[in-house]
């Protein structure tokens, strides 16, 4: 079933997104995305090709001031677009942050394929954006929640640009690279590290790992690793970790300089370092590339461990534990 949602995904590209209630919608060029995990990397990705722009990312219950982010003050708050994403939308994080936008009198916008989120919107004449559903795993469906969160930022022309890629975008070109990188991190934990641009897309990598390939993975940026991390690798561990690095030739010259000499230092440590190397035609394809590359070695290093890619029982089984 994964494989054919893999080459399927360009699909998502030609996904239409389209605001419910948009009669009391609120166009903004501030935002704060709240979301937990899958639900939650668009933002990220998205502030890849647009890292000017004016997003603060919640993974926590209501809204930042109570995360212990910089209190606002209710009239530069009213500035923002507050956008609650939850895929199911039955996450419990993200309701409180609507609940808490609604109460406040923010403007606001849901994005969801169904769940409470939805019913709370309808009933509230809150603005929203209902996409489709792929099997309840939104980290399958980053196409679709990409789009749905263009379309709530008010961004027309990136929603345009990109839907060529769905003609242009083809995942069996990628196939050999996740079957390579899938055979070579077999038995080991993968670390994914990039520039900070590029974070949210290591972030998409290790939730991948996590949740399709059932292993621990983490990432992390450079220059910040250079200054902490690295050293954690300094004793006597080697054969566990593989270190995958997101090249990107768009990167600062300073940081690919950095990068080489992470690679370097481990290598000489006898470590496994990987390299991704991210190219498209556009920022956009070379994103969609990554994360068709990241779905294909998560899906063959799952069949490897005998795991069910789309099981996530565990998640399910803590959240009713609650």
């Amino acid at each position: 079933m994964l494989k054919n949602i893999i080459q399927n995904f360009p699909k998502q590209l030609d996904f239409e997104p389209v605001i419910e209630n948009a009669g009391s919608f609120q166009k903004r060029d501030k935002f704060i995305v709240c979301g937990m995990g899958g639900s939650n990397l668009a933002a990220g990705i998205i502030k890849s090709w647009k890292p000017k722009s004016d997003i603060i990312i919640h993974r926590d219950y209501g809204l930042p001031a109570q995360a212990g982010l910089p209190e606002m003050e209710e009239a530069q708050s009213k500035n923002y677009l507050v956008v609650a994403s939850s895929y199911s939308g039955n996450t419990e994080e993200t309701i409180s942050s609507f609940e808490e936008a609604l109460a406040r009198g923010l403007p606001l916008v849901a994005i969801t394929a169904g769940g409470k989120l939805l019913e709370l919107a309808q009933k509230n004449n809150v603005p929203y954006i209902n996409f489709p559903s792929i099997n309840n795993n939104p980290r399958f469906a980053i196409g679709y929640s990409i789009r749905a969160t263009l379309k709530a930022m008010g961004e027309e022309s990136m929603l345009n640009d990109m839907s060529g890629l769905a003609e242009s975008l083809s995942p069996d070109d990628y196939k050999t690279k996740g079957k390579e990188l899938a055979e070579k991190l077999q038995n080991k934990m993968p670390l994914i590290y990039s520039s900070g641009t590029n974070a949210g897309l290591a972030r998409y990598w290790k939730i991948s790992f996590n949740e399709t390939a059932k292993l621990p993975a983490f990432y992390n940026f450079v220059p910040e690793l250079n200054h902490n991390e690295m050293a954690g690798f300094s004793g006597k561990l080697k054969h566990e970790f593989a270190f995958m690095f997101l090249n990107d030739p768009d990167d600062d010259l300073r940081i690919q300089k950095r990068m080489s000499a992470t690679k370097k230092i481990f290598e000489d440590r006898g470590f496994t370092v990987l390299n991704i190397d991210l190219a498209g035609t556009s920022p956009w394809h070379k994103s969609f590339a990554g994360i068709i590359t990241a779905l294909w070695t998560s899906h063959l290093l799952a069949e490897h461990y005998g795991v069910n890619p789309e099981d996530v029982s565990m998640i399910e089984d803590f959240k009713k534990s609650l």
